[in-house]
């Protein structure tokens, strides 16, 4: 069988790895499979064979810009897709494998086009976040939304990713993956938690069968990992709270670290890994921020520093960085929301209520190792 996925990136960040996993996996089962994507071209040597690329950066960067000034996100493009469409026409997938289709780099109106004309072509798709469904967003959580169960007029967060800064096409937007979405004869959905499966069964897209299947962590890698990381950072008697994000920014709670830095005492020491330049330099003086690592080996080592890991993200599917955490021996505390509580397994971790700080606090004080 002839399997092709689609992604943002590839071999790259948590929807990238996810993608290579796949792809060796039914390598692995016998199939041949290939792995389109559009964005962050330096795929890791070892997937390569699998890796074919859509577009140009000089193209993802046009998308971007018709996005910011006209609201398109996913209707630019056009050019790379038509070529990669007739790549894809040519390879002819017996099985087609959706991932994220938003980041400036596909036309789905015309990959749906496409793919309604391959009747009998199995298709899945793994919905990583509720940008399929809705006007703009991809997520709404934090602002309250329920516009995406009948049809988005407007955005209270146009200037959040896909952040646009002039015209608002949100309510155009929400017809076109409509019309787009709907209709595939051979489609089905997975969702990585039963929070985002809920979710979509209320959308426009609930006319396909959905399935929950967890996201997994490579634990070959991510597990109990000795290193000098706490002697290195002048730590080796502090009780280590850690963080990580891929980027940090208000809906990660990232300011809910700076209330925490104000409540403990000088035992504690907060460990930020993810943040940029800057926000290093704008960091309280009791907070340890360190810029974000390509290694999974050395953020095992970190996760295994630590004697907690703290989650204050306000918005989330399936946050892998708490499986992470978990699987090198260091229990999570995290926010309630989304499918955070579903990633939970160990027997010390927990989940509380969105911004309750002073529950994150009661919980690391009450920590034997305190």
């Amino acid at each position: 069988m002839r399997v092709l996925l689609i992604n943002e990136v590839f071999g790259t960040t948590s929807t990238g790895k996810i993608c290579a996993q796949i792809a060796e996996q039914m390598e692995a089962e016998g199939h041949e499979v290939k792995v389109a994507f559009g964005r962050w071209p330096a795929v890791p040597e070892k997937y390569q064979r699998f890796a074919h690329y859509i577009g140009s950066d000089f193209e993802v960067k046009l998308h971007a810009l018709q996005t910011r000034l006209f609201d398109t996100h996913g209707f630019g493009s056009k050019r790379a897709t038509r070529e990669f469409l007739k790549w894809a026409e040519e390879y002819k997938p017996d099985l087609l494998w959706l991932h994220n289709l938003h980041g400036y780099y596909i036309n789905v109106e015309m990959l749906f086009d496409w793919i309604k004309k391959h009747p009998d072509m199995q298709v899945k798709w793994t919905l990583h976040d509720c940008w399929a469904f809705t006007g703009h967003c991809s997520y709404f959580t934090m602002v309250k939304c329920e516009q995406w169960k009948s049809h988005c007029s407007y955005c209270s967060q146009l200037r959040r990713y896909p952040a646009c800064f002039a015209m608002s096409s949100v309510s155009k937007n929400f017809e076109r993956k409509r019309k787009a979405f709907t209709g595939v004869k051979n489609m089905t959905l997975i969702t990585p938690s039963k929070w985002l499966a809920d979710l979509t069964r209320q959308s426009f897209l609930k006319e396909y069968p959905v399935e929950v299947h967890y996201n997994t962590i490579d634990t070959s890698t991510f597990k109990p990992t000795p290193s000098d990381f706490r002697e290195r950072y002048g730590l080796k008697d502090k009780f280590i709270v850690l963080g990580v994000a891929n980027v940090w920014e208000n809906r990660k709670g990232l300011f809910d670290f700076y209330k925490l830095a104000e409540m403990l005492d000088d035992r504690y020491a907060i460990v930020l890994v993810g943040l940029s330049e800057k926000q290093i330099k704008n960091l309280p003086k009791n907070i340890k921020g360190i810029q974000r690592t390509n290694s999974p080996q050395e953020l095992a080592a970190i996760y295994t520093a630590a004697d907690v890991f703290v989650n204050p993200t306000y918005e989330d599917n399936y946050p892998t960085v708490n499986l992470e955490a978990q699987a090198c021996g260091t229990s999570v505390i995290t926010y309630d929301i989304g499918g955070c509580r579903e990633t939970l397994y160990t027997k010390n971790s927990v989940a509380v209520e969105v911004g309750a700080i002073q529950s994150v606090v009661e919980r690391l004080k009450c920590d034997k190792k305190v």
